[in-house]
C-alpha cells in the first residue's frame, strides 16, 4: 500500500500576522519569486489528481505562511475535487496549520465537517505569545488565537498546539506546560526557534541557545513524566518519538529519521521543494504541473551528486561514536552548522545533557507501556 504526504502553501509566503522569527517569510526572501500569490485551480487539480493516481492513502496537510488567507472557498472546493475523484478504497486525511486568527464559526464548521486535524501555532501564555507574534499592528494576537481555539474545542475539531521554543517562551517552559494543561490543551508540540538564513546563532533577541534549550526540555520533560506517571493523557510529540525509537519502532518525525527524506512541499504556483526549511531556488524540484510524484520520489532516492538528498547525509564524525546517535540521529538539517565538509547539530550539546538526564525515565516508561 503506498501512503503519500503532501505539504500545500496554498498562499504561498502571505500572513497576516507578522512573527518576528518567522522562518517562512525569511525563506522567502531569499527566492526569486518572494510570494507566488493564491493557488489556482488547475494547481490544486493536478496535486489531487496526481496524488490519487500514486498513492493509496494520501494526507494533504496545508501550511504557509498563512493557509486559511487561500480563503474558505478554496478548501471547499479542493475537498469537493477529492471527494469526486477518490476510489472507494482511497483513505484521504487532511491537516492544516493556522494562526488561528481567521478561525470564525464558518471554518471551524467546516474543519469539524471534514475532519481535518489543526495544528494551532501558541507561544504560551500571553506575554510569552504576544512578544513574537503581533499583527500588522504591532498588536499581540494571545486574545484572539485563544478565543478561536476554544471554538475548536466547543466543535470538538482535533487540534494540537505549537509552541515555538524561542528565548521567551523556553524561559517559562514550566508556566507554559501547565497553562496548556489547564486550559485541555492535551496535545502540545515544541520545536526549536530557527534564526534567519545566513545569521550567526544565537545573536538575536529571539534566539534560543543550546544551554537554555536543554533547560527547557529538561524542565517540560519532568513535568510531562510525572503526568505520565499519575495516567493523564498528555502527549508531546518529540517525548513520543523517543518512545517509539526505544520499542523499535519509525518515529513519525522526520528529524528523527537520521537522513532527509521527501516531504513534497508544494507551492502556489505549483512549485516544489524537497523540504519546508529548503523551499529555496537552489532545491528546486519541477512543477507539479509538469512532473508527477513517482517521478518525485524517484529523483529523491537516485541522490545525484550534489542534490538535497545526496548533501543532507554528510553527518559529523563524532555523531557515530556517540552513545545517544540512536535516539537523536543528528536532528533535523535545518538545525546544523557547518563545520568544514561535515555539519553538526547546533544543539548537539543540549541532547547528550538532555538524554543523560531522561533516559533511564525514557526506558522505564517503555518497559511499561510493552510493545504495541
Amino acid at each position: 500500500m503506498k501512503t503519500l504526504q503532501v505539504l500545500l502553501k496554498p498562499a504561498s509566503s502571505e500572513c497576516d500576522i507578522k512573527c518576528t522569527y518567522c522562518f517562512y517569510r525569511d525563506e522567502a526572501a531569499h527566492r526569486k519569486t518572494e510570494n507566488a500569490g493564491y493557488m489556482k485551480r488547475e494547481v490544486a487539480l493536478a496535486v489531487i489528481e496526481k496524488a490519487l493516481e500514486f498513492a493509496d492513502t494520501c494526507t494533504f496537510a496545508f501550511q504557509g505562511g498563512e493557509p486559511t488567507l487561500a480563503g474558505l472557498d478554496f478548501y471547499r472546493e479542493f475537498v469537493e475535487l477529492v471527494n469526486t475523484r477518490k476510489g472507494r478504497e482511497q483513505q484521504i486525511y487532511y491537516s492544516i496549520q493556522t494562526n488561528a486568527c481567521r478561525l470564525d464559526e464558518s471554518w471551524v464548521g467546516f474543519l469539524r465537517e471534514n475532519h481535518f486535524l489543526v495544528g494551532v501555532s501558541l507561544d504560551g501564555v500571553r506575554n510569552t505569545h504576544d512578544a513574537n507574534r503581533k499583527d500588522s499592528g504591532g498588536e499581540g494576537t494571545f486574545h484572539s488565537v485563544f478565543e478561536n481555539v476554544r471554538k475548536l474545542q466547543r466543535m470538538q475539531v482535533p487540534f494540537h498546539v505549537l509552541c515555538v521554543l524561542n528565548r521567551q517562551t523556553a524561559e517559562r517552559a514550566e508556566a507554559i506546560y501547565r497553562f496548556f494543561c489547564r486550559k485541555g490543551f492535551w496535545y502540545q508540540q515544541y520545536i526549536p526557534c530557527l534564526d534567519s538564513i545566513g545569521d550567526v546563532r544565537g545573536e538575536q533577541e529571539y534566539s534560543l541557545g543550546p544551554k537554555l534549550y536543554a533547560q527547557a526540555m529538561k524542565k517540560l520533560f519532568d513535568l510531562w513524566f510525572e503526568d505520565q506517571r499519575m495516567g493523564k493523557p498528555i502527549y508531546i510529540r518529540q517525548f513520543s518519538n523517543y518512545l517509539d525509537i526505544l520499542r523499535g519502532e519509525q518515529p513519525e518525525a522526520c528529524a528523527m529519521y537520521g537522513r532527509c527524506s521527501l516531504q513534497n512541499v508544494i507551492e502556489a504556483d505549483g512549485s516544489v521543494y524537497p523540504c519546508d526549511f529548503y523551499a529555496l531556488d537552489e532545491y528546486y524540484m519541477g512543477n507539479i504541473l509538469e512532473t508527477d510524484f513517482a517521478r518525485l520520489r524517484e529523483e529523491a532516492q537516485e541522490e545525484r551528486p550534489g542534490s538535497f538528498f545526496e548533501s543532507a547525509d554528510r553527518r559529523d564524525e563524532r555523531c557515530g561514536r556517540c552513545r545517544w546517535y540512536p535516539l537523536c540521529r543528528g536532528g533535523c538539517r535545518r538545525d546544523c552548522v557547518d563545520e568544514g565538509e561535515r555539519r553538526r547539530n547546533y544543539y548537539c550539546e543540549a541532547y547528550q545533557e538532555f538524554f543523560e538526564y531522561v533516559v533511564e525515565r525514557l526506558e522505564w516508561l517503555v518497559s511499561r507501556m510493552g510493545k504495541r
